[in-house]
């Protein structure tokens, strides 16, 4: 599981060296006022052609959502680069390092992405017109660089024809007993950003000493939030300390004997944001494809086929699903998550071998 990656802290040093020379504008101190889809906007992302887009999110979905903008602006092709968030990050900042300015648009799982990225005064303020109208004041910054695209929570899971519904773990507690010894699955922070926010939040509300006992438990320890949900679906492990929420729907929905627990200590809550890149090589396309993004069509598609959530209200939860309302979410920090990245990434290396 080792590798020889930047860490954030490398990965600042390179950027903060660039920003001194004067490469980045300065950071802006008040939000762009709402953007509009107007012609000249769409002559111009035309005129361009493509859009690159560096995200996190599933491939399918992302490509999904990609040929939905497609169909939507004919002539504007776009380029999914998809990769574990973690990866995402290193690669953006080796490549403005490096002064290549390849993306686009970038979503990433790990909302203290944006912290950094906006503090280095590389993102590109936009404000599309929904975002404006409709998203809650927490999940749009207030300088107008990024808004949360999708949501969802961390979640726990279990495999239907291993274990029976009143014998399955309803909490993070449950999962220390001995019975599920040798029988979990669980993703890592340091590939994903989804791991990397939830180990944050339940190391803040449970303590390192979870985790310490969790580590006994002889875990099959995987690389991405989606791949636990995946054993599952495959029969390798019975249970899932941690992954997606929107892969266990859609592994539920098509068939697989899997099911979703809700820890009752409350369930971590992710945000992914998209931004603009202020040295975008196709900077109006990317506009309109940050506007067509948090569209309620973008939305609801996100929903429906990759079983995310969405801070749109117009954006409906699928009937089956439980109501993003009604569960118990811990409290998500990006800040902090962005200031304690190494020091988390560390220690649960430490603990788990890996």
């Amino acid at each position: 599981m080792k590798r020889h990656t930047l860490s954030r802290r490398d990965v600042l040093k390179g950027s903060t060296a660039i920003a001194a020379s004067g490469a980045f504008a300065s950071v802006t101190s008040a939000a762009p006022p709402a953007s509009t889809v107007t012609p000249q906007l769409i002559a111009a992302g035309k005129k361009e052609g493509r859009v690159v887009y560096y995200t996190s999110i599933d491939l399918p979905v992302a490509e999904r959502i990609a040929k939905a903008f497609e169909a939507k602006y004919p002539g504007i092709d776009v380029r999914v680069e998809r990769s574990g968030a973690e990866r995402v990050f290193q690669r953006i900042g080796q490549e403005y390092a490096s002064r290549i300015h390849s993306v686009d648009v970038v979503n990433s799982s790990d909302a203290a992405h944006f912290i950094v990225w906006k503090r280095e005064g590389i993102l590109e303020p936009y404000l599309p017109e929904d975002v404006a109208q409709y998203y809650p004041v927490e999940h749009k910054d207030p300088d107008g660089t990024f808004a949360s695209f999708r949501a969802w929570v961390c979640i726990i899971g279990y495999n239907t024809t291993m274990v029976k519904a009143e014998e399955a773990p309803k909490s993070y507690a449950d999962l220390l007993e001995p019975k599920w010894t040798g029988k979990i699955v669980k993703a890592h922070p340091s590939y994903s950003g989804t791991i990397m926010t939830a180990t944050y939040q339940m190391a803040r509300d449970l303590g390192w000493d979870y985790f310490e006992k969790l580590s006994k438990q002889k875990v099959m320890q995987v690389q991405s939030s989606a791949d636990p949900p995946k054993k599952l679906a495959l029969g390798e492990r019975a249970v899932m300390a941690d992954g997606n929420e929107y892969n266990m729907f859609v592994e539920k929905e098509k068939g697989t004997p899997v099911e979703l627990v809700y820890a009752t200590e409350g369930s971590p809550l992710i945000v992914g944001p998209n931004a603009l890149f202020k040295n975008a090589p196709n900077p109006n396309a990317a506009r309109l494809f940050q506007s067509f993004c948090f569209s309620p069509e973008a939305q609801q598609l996100c929903i429906d086929v990759g079983g995310l959530r969405s801070l749109h209200p117009q954006a409906k939860d699928k009937p089956g699903r439980k109501p993003f309302g009604e569960v118990k979410k811990m409290k998500d920090d990006p800040v902090a998550v962005e200031r304690l990245s190494e020091e988390i990434k560390a220690r649960y290396s430490k603990l788990f071998g890996v």
